[in-house]
């Protein structure tokens, strides 16, 4: 009894960490299903639709089960097929962007074999280029 009393109080912070000792806690994955679940919210208010409020709380119970999981290893892997698959998304944006913006200086072409895309200067003629990443080399006319 008396090494109880003696004991410091947790703080909130600490019983919260070690509420979570062994959980997934936030990823990826969970934290774009809650942006979702925010969106779809959002736009409830103006459809006021039972269909879209149910996908509202499906949302917000999948992204709470993925925080409070303690089957990590499940939890990481569909992460990282998310990440994954997240990445390629957004690297086509990132590659339209960037060839827009240097439209007038660089032309953005495909290796004929490994279809890896190449960066070239926008110099008129008849050149040989060689792919970094196959290293094959091949010719091409800008």
């Amino acid at each position: 009894m008396k090494n109880q009393a003696n004991r410091p109080k947790m703080t909130f912070r600490e019983r919260m960490m070690r509420f979570m000792y062994g959980r997934n806690g936030a990823d990826h994955l969970g934290n774009t299903v809650l942006v979702l679940s925010f969106v779809l919210a959002i736009g409830n208010l103006f459809l006021q639709s039972v269909i879209v409020s149910l996908l509202v709380y499906a949302c917000v119970i999948y992204s709470l089960f993925r925080m409070m999981s303690r089957n990590v290893s499940k939890r990481r892997a569909e992460n990282a097929r998310w990440c994954r698959f997240w990445k390629r998304i957004k690297g086509f944006f990132v590659l339209t962007k960037n060839k827009w913006r240097e439209r007038k200086t660089h032309v953005y072409y495909k290796c004929p074999q490994c279809k890896n895309v190449l960066r070239l200067p926008k110099v008129k003629g008849a050149h040989s280029v060689n792919c970094p990443c196959c290293h094959k080399r091949f010719e091409m006319e800008i």
